[in-house]
């Protein structure tokens, strides 16, 4: 979320180097690979989204996709749709917020407006029939963020949620971390909550770590490589 920062006035080369240079340490202290996406505050203009992009141009070898994010209500995806075409044109991969706190038309618009190539959150999904219908079709993967649904009062009871019956439907839906230390816990403790609220067999933990890399933004030989692992367990 550079804009976090730049509208403070800090250089968008600034907060870049310090997201890298953790990445960088992430990958030789931890054996933890990763990429940058870049988010649009979405409770922002679009024209300060135009200009976070402006921005975001010479460097991007550097970022891997454009997202959305930040308050859902209220801001739908169909604000940015232009600054995303530029984005699309520009050869990133697109991701967005949606169907968290906001209703499944906002998974609609982020899939037909915006042209996403996986939904984070989107747990309302389920309140439209026709949308899961499409979402089972196309595969598309929803990034799923359990603490954060609790912590944002999507649900008022882990055993409320709806991660498991998405999957036994055919969603394909990942488990995720969201902001770890604001949402309270990092990706094992989002597995173990549902687990040990929704009593998750060990093949559908095994499938949700097996969706999680198919709908990564890594090369097809390294999923394959992890899937491999994961179905060895």
């Amino acid at each position: 979320d550079p804009q976090t920062h730049t509208e403070r006035g800090v250089e968008f080369a600034t907060v870049l180097a310090g997201l890298k240079r953790a990445c960088t340490d992430a990958k030789e202290k931890l054996g933890i690979s990763s990429q940058l996406i870049m988010c649009f505050l979405r409770h922002l203009s679009e024209e300060k989204a135009f200009e976070t992009l402006e921005q975001a141009l010479p460097f991007k070898d550097e970022i891997i996709a454009i997202g959305l994010d930040s308050s859902e209500v209220g801001h739908p995806p169909s604000k940015f749709e232009r600054v995303f075409a530029k984005a699309r044109e520009a050869g990133f991969l697109i991701v967005a917020h949606a169907g968290e706190e906001g209703p499944p038309e906002y998974i609609w618009e982020a899939l037909d407006l915006l042209k996403v190539n996986r939904i984070d959150h989107g747990v309302r999904s389920e309140e439209d029939e026709r949308l899961m219908t499409r979402l089972i079709s196309e595969k598309m993967p929803l990034t799923v963020c359990p603490l954060s649904n609790l912590k944002l009062c999507v649900v008022k009871d882990m055993g409320e949620h709806n991660i498991r019956r998405l999957l036994q439907k055919g969603v394909h839906v990942t488990v995720n971390s969201d902001d770890p230390s604001y949402f309270g816990g990092y990706m094992n403790d989002n597995f173990i909550a549902i687990q040990e609220a929704l009593a998750l067999s060990h093949d559908e933990l095994k499938q949700l770590a097996i969706n999680s890399f198919e709908a990564s933004f890594i090369s097809d030989e390294e999923k394959q490589k992890w899937i491999e692992e994961i179905k060895a367990i």
